[in-house]
């Protein structure tokens, strides 16, 4: 499956999904002004590659910050990869990557993982 990805800026994430790898990574800030608007491609790629993912999946969610409005499509994106996961096809593990002693992004992860019932882990990095 042919990668995809958005240059990230000061207001929108970094999307580098690479459906050969099946290594999926959303980085930056989530704060663009229309996040339905610029979550809508990345939605839709997550769709065509749960069709025929790869045997092994890792998405790495590595935001410094991010918005309210944007936490619903997190949702909403989380819930795709969910639904990946349910059909059997991939073998998936989020990864929520937060900056050291950056205890609300820490904490964002941690509701999110309560929420979800995929494999979830919470890691820690050097900020």
């Amino acid at each position: 499956m042919e990668s995809f990805r958005i240059v990230g800026s000061s207001h929108t994430s970094e999307i580098n999904f690479n459906g050969d790898t099946g290594v999926l990574e959303i980085r930056g800030r989530s704060i663009p002004a229309n996040p339905i608007e610029f979550y809508q491609k990345v939605l839709k790629w997550i769709e065509s590659y749960g069709e025929s993912p790869n045997s092994e999946t890792k998405v790495v969610i590595g935001l410094e910050y991010f918005n309210t409005s944007s936490s619903k499509i997190l949702m909403d994106i989380f819930r795709s990869f969910e639904r990946i996961h349910n059909s059997g096809k991939t073998n998936l593990l989020i990864v929520w990557q937060y900056e050291e002693e950056d205890e609300d992004m820490r904490d964002a992860g941690l509701e999110f993982q309560e929420i979800m019932n995929v494999n979830m882990e919470i890691e820690e990095v050097a900020g």
